[in-house]
């Protein structure tokens, strides 16, 4: 490794470039998720510069004083194998301090990321098929609700299926431009929630959060028509955890199939959290 690697937190347009690397790598970002991710933790970012150039990024996320989330782990191609990566790793993974920390990691990768103290807790699956096809195994259904600001109902929702409160987050992921957020509300009781957004390809539903499987069916088919007519032939990928059984089930009944998965792993002991209630994982790359 070169003595002029120096490494440090990435400026807000530097971190677009993390985004464009991102997608070259087929993980397929949102068309607004940097301005979102950056609202977390703006310090959370970092790079590798060799000779003032970029060549390696890495996300270690501060949510709070006890959860960190790690993604956009990538080095260029051309400087892959030459211990850049490793060193960005433990740069990045400090600015965690003894947080708990997850990511969600190819399954390739699996083998390293337990080096680094990473446990496996589960795999995310990602399910892709065409808007059109999806929407004839959804009902027309349910009543449900435009989200257009995080209330705290919706706050206090979320945080059972997340390992730490994301208020800043949530409050821009609902509201970003291109962005559709729902609820559903059963006698005046929310009973779930989730986004839809526009992608480099197609669109992505996340977060689903929601009380059971039918909440879950409403809600992905209230998401899924809200989008124009004129898109219904792109595609729309839903990410799931695997030990929602019914959320795969819900997947598959969307005529959508298995194009990617990853694996959710932590530097200890998995979070409690309601995964039976994520039928739609919000994002990879910040959990």
């Amino acid at each position: 490794m070169s003595t002029d690697y120096a490494i440090r937190p990435l400026t807000p347009d530097e971190v677009l470039i993390a985004v464009d690397w991102a997608a070259n790598e087929g993980w397929n970002p949102g068309l607004s998720d940097a301005r979102c991710f950056l609202s977390v933790d703006p310090d959370g970012f970092w790079g590798g510069f060799l000779n003032g150039e970029l060549i390696a990024t890495i996300s270690v996320v501060n949510y709070d004083a006890q959860f960190a989330f790690l993604g956009f782990y990538i080095v260029r191609p051309d400087h892959r194998g030459q211990g850049y990566g490793l060193g960005l790793w433990q740069a990045a993974t400090a600015h965690a301090g003894d947080r708990l920390i997850g990511l969600d990691g190819v399954q390739d990768e699996q083998a390293n990321y337990a080096k680094s103290g990473f446990q496996l807790a589960y795999r995310n699956i990602r399910f892709g098929g065409p808007i059109r096809e999806a929407l004839k195994g959804l009902p027309d259904g349910e009543q449900s609700t435009s989200l257009n600001e995080l209330t705290a109902e919706v706050e206090a929702f979320d945080r059972a299926a997340f390992p730490a409160p994301r208020s800043k987050f949530l409050s821009h992921w609902l509201t970003a431009e291109g962005h559709v957020a729902r609820a559903l509300y059963l006698d005046n009781e929310l009973r779930g929630y989730g986004v839809i957004r526009p992608c480099r390809s197609g669109f992505k539903i996340g977060p689903v959060i929601a009380d059971d499987a039918e909440i879950a069916r409403a809600l992905t088919s209230a998401l899924l028509r809200a989008v124009p007519d004129t898109v219904h032939d792109q595609d729309v990928f839903l990410d799931v955890p695997e030990p929602n059984s019914a959320a795969g089930e819900l997947a598959r009944d969307m005529g959508l199939t298995p194009v990617f998965e990853t694996a959710r792993m932590y530097t200890g002991p998995a979070p409690k959290i309601a995964v039976d209630q994520i039928f739609g994982v919000t994002t990879f790359e910040l959990g």
